[in-house]
């Protein structure tokens, strides 16, 4: 029985140690996806103020989007294709630091931080975050082949500014009602803590249904997979460093 219990207490160490690191150090393999697809929209939404939060998170000092040159080479396959009927892809979110991360969790433990929760969880009591898997203590954002993204129509419709925290929308309303973003409609605003978010989420209108379907089929025909319960959210399956978070910041 003890030697049981000590070769099982061997493979959590061996698990916790080899099969989940978390480097500091940014791979020579990660590459800026603006140099390997120059026509993409980059809209990091943790840069800047619009996010759940609202503020810019920890690790975010510049507005590059990071990802493997894996991802990112896959990723000029899916624009490429989108590129011959006047689409393109605009990313809200690819590499994520462990440390912002982090900042995630610490504000999810903060109830009394409701500054965004109009637009982003309306629906969503603030304690429930960790139980209702919207916020974690890991992201494969931060193993640097998960993106999250959009289809935008050429010529680029103009994006609206966020600047005022008293006007609000919530995420899961009618295009012409929430944030006035400039893709195509699929249904709700990104990071939307709303069941509406799900990929395949039979409420939506047609034409959303179909633009979801347009994202997730292009994506998967290139190795992407999505998750089920954000229509935003897609990781290479044949990712790198799957076992690997990574918190060099992003500079």
């Amino acid at each position: 029985m003890k030697k049981r219990i000590y070769t099982f207490l061997l493979f959590i160490l061996f698990h916790t140690t080899f099969h989940s690191q978390t480097n500091n150090v940014k791979p020579y393999d990660f590459v800026n996806v603006k140099e390997v697809i120059p026509d993409i929209i980059i809209e990091l939404r943790y840069f800047g103020e619009h996010n759940f939060i609202g503020r810019r998170i920890e690790g975010y000092n510049k507005p590059i989007c990071y990802l493997t040159k894996a991802a990112a080479d896959s990723l000029s396959k899916v624009q490429e294709e989108l590129r011959k009927f006047n689409l393109t892809l605009k990313i809200y979110d690819g590499y994520r630091p462990q440390r912002a991360v982090n900042h995630f969790v610490e504000w999810a433990k903060d109830l009394s931080d409701t500054l965004m929760k109009k637009e982003f969880y309306p629906t969503v009591d603030k304690k429930n975050l960790f139980q209702d898997g919207y916020i974690a203590d890991r992201s494969s954002h931060s193993r640097g082949s998960t993106v999250d993204l959009t289809i935008v129509p050429i010529p680029i419709p103009e994006q609206d500014r966020f600047n005022n925290y008293s006007e609000l929308c919530e995420c899961y309303l009618p295009l012409e009602k929430r944030f006035k973003d400039n893709s195509i409609d699929m249904g709700s605003g990104f990071d939307c803590f709303h069941p509406i978010s799900h990929t395949i989420n039979n409420s939506l209108e047609l034409n959303q249904r179909i633009n979801r379907l347009l994202l997730k089929t292009i994506m998967e025909k290139y190795g992407f997979k999505n998750y089920p319960l954000e229509w935003w959210h897609f990781t290479l399956i044949n990712e790198p460093y799957p076992d690997t978070y990574f918190d060099f910041p992003i500079e």
